[in-house]
């Protein structure tokens, strides 16, 4: 089997996913453009901001992909690409689609809050609050992990810090001119990319030559700011404009593996244990992540885009469409390396690491499109800035859902309105990256890196536990996502009991007990959910 015969299997199965099944899902939660959105309802111009479909989906693809759809499948392909391929189709269509779009209707329906809130109506205060306070835990790591990554490859590239800083200033440049100047669309876009590509140009000539810990002051400085400034002028064009880069990849990638033809020499089967890895299950379903289904998507679905959600019927193009398109890049990713045979690829994996690999073999795809006349140099430089680019958008998203989950958390009582820790965004950001940042400047964050995969599908299966429960209480039949909810619940508590077993055998004692703390709240969440599932079926 080629190449172009599973791309082209992929995009087809998605095409009848999205019409017939995202489809059930809308009829089922009845969306209707006559209920009121709350960014209109609630509309504060600098979180409730309604955004137009293209913009929206921008901004909301951006923020949910980051290197995960490209890193995950690449480092699975180590069990081989067939039982991959597989996850990716059925946890898009089925779980990881079914995941997005219901957290996004659900959130609208309750005021743009997030999950949290589903949590709290339906199953009690204290499953709020310990849900909020694994969800911002999970953030802070999010921000740490990513201002290192960040930081790192500013330092390493410094063409790419150049380029990025020079992107925020047309972000904000758009911004003004679509929201104040009331600039049509269409044409702020097509200038707004052709200034994208200048700013690529100016980064070769210009680089930023600055230290990692410089690089680390100034990502602190700017997630603040990009956390308390209305969505309008940086976060949703930003994250809109950099959407281009992963389309213009994405795009250049299947015309080019059209080209191409490659066959597939990679192993469709491995072995159920690989080293340094573990088992196939449940390994795999950690680590592909959000090729197929990732929690993070559920409180970016909530967190931001619920507050710009135009209109109902939105929600499904931008959850369910933008998982299918994330599933699409993570098929491109299996594909981008499925040429070499296992020995090459293992060897690429372990002395490149998955994103070069990435960028190596997209540039290949890129470099037989005929009158193009891209190079493999060239192509992979500018595949690695694109990946780049949207680790930074994952970091300043993760900055302001922190924001929101910290003020969720307080937003309790009859006193919450003159909290200031519940109210004043300043205050939420600024203690969400004060321990984000201790984490990133005191290097320790990427000893916690091996329970933040488990953390991300534990946060999926939550999530997912909160929409079954929603679901019932509306007496709809709740099997769409139940089955998933089993399924991910399997996984990640496996999956963190393999991690507590490996970590005390290592006397690795703060990763045993952070995944010791992460399993008891999964089954404390279950068992008051279960409680409630029971009554409403009596």
């Amino acid at each position: 089997m080629g190449g172009i015969t599973l791309i082209t299997l992929t995009i087809i199965l998605f095409a009848f996913g999205y019409k017939y099944y995202g489809s059930f899902l809308s009829k089922i939660l009845k969306i209707d453009n006559v209920n009121e959105t709350p960014s209109h309802k609630m509309y504060d111009g600098v979180d409730y901001v309604p955004a137009k479909v293209p913009v929206l989906l921008g901004h909301h693809f951006a923020s949910i992909a980051g290197a995960g759809p490209i890193v995950g499948p690449i480092i699975a392909a180590s069990f081989g690409w067939v039982p991959v391929y597989i996850w990716i189709l059925i946890g898009s269509l089925f779980i990881g689609g079914v995941h997005d779009y219901l957290s996004i209707v659900a959130s609208i329906r309750h005021k743009s809050k997030s999950i949290g809130q589903i949590i709290e109506a339906y199953i009690g205060i204290s499953g709020k609050r310990l849900f909020l306070l694994f969800a911002w835990a999970t953030l802070i790591l999010v921000i740490a992990v990513f201002t290192i990554i960040v930081s790192d490859t500013f330092n390493a590239i410094p063409s790419a810090g150049t380029s990025s800083a020079l992107f925020i200033l047309i972000a904000v440049a758009f911004g003004l001119t679509v929201y104040r100047l009331n600039t049509p669309l269409l044409i702020s876009s097509i200038l707004g990319i052709l200034l994208l590509a200048v700013c690529i140009y100016l980064g070769h000539l210009f680089p930023l030559q600055l230290s990692k810990d410089i690089w680390t002051w100034i990502l602190v400085v700017y997630i603040f700011i990009a956390s308390v400034t209305p969505v309008w002028v940086l976060l949703q064009p930003r994250d809109y404009l950099n959407s281009f880069f992963l389309y213009a990849i994405m795009a250049g990638g299947i015309v080019g593996l059209i080209f191409t033809g490659p066959e597939i020499n990679l192993a469709a089967y491995t072995s159920f244990k690989i080293d340094k890895l573990g088992f196939l299950f449940p390994v795999l379903f950690v680590t592909v992540a959000c090729g197929a289904i990732s929690g993070f998507h559920s409180i970016v679905g909530s967190g931001t885009t619920a507050k710009q959600l135009d209109k109902e019927s939105d929600a499904k193009v931008i959850g369910y469409g933008g998982m299918l398109i994330e599933g699409l890049l993570a098929v491109l990713a299996l594909l981008s390396v499925a040429a070499l045979d296992q020995e090459h690829f293992i060897k690429l994996l372990s002395t490149k690491g998955p994103v070069a690999a990435f960028s190596i073999g997209v540039a290949k795809f890129m470099n037989n499109i005929p009158f193009l006349g891209i190079s493999v140099e060239l192509g992979s430089s500018f595949a690695a800035l694109a990946v780049s680019a949207f680790a930074l958008t994952s970091l300043d998203t993760a900055t302001r859902l922190a924001r929101y989950t910290f003020q969720e958390f307080f937003e309790t009582g009859d006193n919450a309105k003159s909290n200031p820790l519940a109210t004043n965004r300043f205050i939420a950001t600024a203690i969400s990256i004060f321990f984000g940042a201790s984490l990133a400047l005191s290097g320790q964050s990427l000893t916690i890196w091996p329970v933040f995969g488990s953390a991300n599908q534990l946060l999926a299966a939550i999530a997912l536990l909160a929409l079954t429960v929603w679901i019932s209480k509306l007496k709809l039949n709740f099997i769409f996502t139940f089955i998933p909810m089993i399924f991910m619940f399997s996984v990640t508590l496996t999956a963190l009991g393999t991690l507590i077993y490996l970590n005390i055998i290592a006397a690795n004692i703060s990763l045993a007990v952070i995944s010791v703390l992460l399993f008891g709240l999964a089954i404390t969440l279950a068992v008051q959910a279960s409680k409630v599932l029971r009554g409403v079926e009596k």
